[in-house]
């Protein structure tokens, strides 16, 4: 069997969606992401993306697997406990799809380093813990005009925002817009409790972002804010605007 009727096999539920079709498979075989976080969202969300045939996955996470990690971040067993996330992944995620050039990045990135990555790849999606990370990657999307994908999840809650640095919309705000160093009650996800299947959502529905994206299927997700409330099952769809003083985006 040559390599395109493999393909044809392997993707035959997405040669035969419309929006996709054998152009749009071949466009997510040609792209490449860069994952930050390898935990909750961002093992849910490799996962898809690789199996989907995403050509090129770089896998960011300084972190190593905790015995904690294993009910919610679903490509660790319990042997890859003291492992780098990052490698445990890319060896996961290789053996879901040999085809897949699977980058692991066990470091973490310097500024350039991080720059330099994301000036490599088509999308990015912010799987990190923290508002220092997700800041900062939200500034270097932005100079290097690559779109960004953002979720989180804590306790039963859940969120996603889509920002088209790739193609800046006027009145689009970014990740700086929507949360400030200056706002109050801000919680990084670290350390909280969480309930593992919300994970798992948060991180499917990155993927399925990046896989519309990447394929040219349109996103009404992009400059808003979706919410996902698992105890009442309430989702909510916000608009972001621009805020003419962000230090980012704004008006300067």
């Amino acid at each position: 069997m040559s390599p395109s009727d493999a393909n044809a096999v392997r993707y035959a539920r997405h040669y035969s969606l419309p929006p996709i079709g054998p152009k749009g498979q071949e466009r997510l075989g040609k792209s490449s992401v860069l994952i930050v976080g390898a935990g909750g969202l961002g093992a849910t969300a490799s996962l898809y993306l690789t199996t989907a045939g995403i050509g090129k996955i770089y896998i960011n996470d300084f972190d190593k697997v905790d015995a904690t990690n294993l009910p919610r971040q679903i490509l660790f067993r319990p042997n890859d406990v003291g492992r780098h996330k990052a490698e445990a992944a890319a060896q996961s995620l290789r053996e879901w799809n040999p085809e897949a050039v699977i980058i692991p990045l066990p470091e973490r990135l310097s500024e350039h380093a991080l720059q330099e990555t994301v000036r490599d790849v088509d999308v990015v999606l912010d799987c990190s813990d923290n508002f220092a990370t997700r800041w900062l990657l939200n500034k270097t999307c932005f100079s290097e005009h690559r779109a960004l994908i953002s979720g989180a999840a804590i306790r039963l809650e859940g969120q996603l925002t889509l920002f088209r640095h790739d193609r800046q919309t006027p009145g689009e705000g970014c990740y700086r817009c929507l949360y400030s160093e200056h706002d109050e009650n801000l919680e990084d996800c670290a350390g909280q409790g969480i309930l593992a299947p919300v994970a798992g959502t948060i991180g499917c529905m990155m993927a399925t972002e990046a896989i519309k994206l990447l394929s040219g299927i349109e996103s009404d997700l992009a400059g808003k804010l979706w919410t996902y409330d698992a105890a009442s099952a309430d989702t909510r769809l916000i608009r972001i605007p621009k805020q003419t003083d962000c230090p980012v985006c704004g008006n300067r």
